[in-house]
């Protein structure tokens, strides 16, 4: 229980820092990884981000609506390769110290534990 609380108390603390910049914590670590692989497929990006798969779409459909994600062609049609837009690139730069902001609040407290 210990575990969870603590899990619950740093996610808000970084939903109230990315707020400001209209992104939840999950839609940052989208923006992130894509940023750092490019494109992937939606059930290699939740896989590789340990989130379940409907989770995923739901913030992509959001970030795809915001102009900050797009679904690239694929020769297969089965698969879905996200990728960041310029619009997305600007976002996560944006928001990027709200995060390290927070990021690096925890590590001072475990520093301190």
């Amino acid at each position: 229980m210990a575990a969870r609380s603590e899990a619950r108390r740093i996610t808000r603390l970084y939903e109230e820092h990315l707020r400001p910049h209209g992104l939840r914590a999950t839609q940052f670590t989208v923006l992130a990884a894509l940023a750092i692989v490019g494109r992937a497929p939606i059930n290699e990006l939740a896989t590789s981000l340990g989130l379940e798969r409907t989770t995923l779409t739901r913030s992509s459909v959001l970030l795809e609506r915001d102009g900050y994600i797009r679904v690239a062609h694929s020769e297969d049609g089965r698969r879905r390769p996200l990728e960041l837009t310029r619009a997305g690139r600007h976002k996560l730069d944006e928001a990027y110290p709200a995060w390290k902001e927070v990021q690096d609040r925890i590590d001072r407290e475990r520093a301190g534990a």
